[in-house]
């Protein structure tokens, strides 16, 4: 679970365009990364958002470093600096909890709900609340795990707002689910399979997208996609 990242050549990648651009990155940037504690994004310019490196975790498996940013409107990236190519190496450890998030997309499974899973972990790492979907056993169309998980943290932290909190989902948060983690302040949000379907983040309405998303959370996609796809093949498959 140890991975690298150039010291000076940063993966920025677009959700919205599917793509990236490398950034050279300055050393003694003055920017602080709190998920890793080291320097990320060097000397940014004013409307410039090179955000933080940071793995493609894969649960179960090894990890592939990048970070798909979202700045609004879908800017690209612009080359900074000329430091690319020194060398230096940085060494960083990123924990994941995508495979709790998969244990509660399995249970909801097992209660014939649509098997996705989702949690919230506190600004101190630790998990303070999990669920899977229950809109049938609740007979509540809101009921998405997403939305169950963000009600139980804030019950839990006695604020209606979860800043400096982390979402992990298994699937692509729908509009419903998005609009609400931008409600909730959630600040980082990692999330599984992709749902071309369903999805608002990167597809459909695109919510962090809107002027009217009046907070953006770092989005981190992929991870643990694998293990997600699989378990909603499987249910699909049953009720053919």
């Amino acid at each position: 679970d140890r991975f690298a990242v150039h010291r000076d050549l940063v993966f920025l990648g677009d959700v919205q365009r599917r793509a990236g651009d490398f950034l050279a990155v300055y050393g003694n940037a003055p920017f602080l990364n709190q998920l890793f504690g080291l320097t990320a994004a060097g000397d940014p310019g004013a409307g410039q958002n090179l955000g933080d490196p940071v793995a493609r975790w894969r649960a179960g498996g090894g990890c592939f470093v990048h970070r798909w940013a979202l700045p609004r409107g879908g800017r690209k990236g612009k080359q900074l600096g000329n430091r690319a190519g020194s060398g230096q190496m940085w060494h960083m450890r990123f924990n994941s909890h995508m495979d709790t998030a998969l244990s509660q997309a399995s249970a909801a499974a097992k209660r014939g709900e649509v098997p996705v899973g989702a949690l919230i972990v506190g600004p101190d790492g630790q998990i303070i609340a999990q669920a899977g979907n229950r809109t049938r056993e609740l007979n509540d169309p809101t009921a998405h795990a997403e939305i169950l998980a963000i009600r139980a943290a804030c019950a839990a932290l006695g604020s209606e707002r979860l800043p400096g909190c982390d979402l992990y989902v298994t699937l692509e948060p729908c509009p419903m689910c998005a609009s609400a983690i931008s409600q909730a302040r959630i600040a980082r949000l990692y999330y599984g399979a992709s749902d071309p379907k369903s999805g608002g983040v990167a597809h459909g309405p695109q919510v962090f997208e809107h002027p009217q998303s009046h907070h953006v959370p770092e989005v981190y996609d992929g991870i643990g996609a694998s293990q997600s796809e699989a378990l909603l093949k499987e249910f699909f498959q049953q009720r053919r």
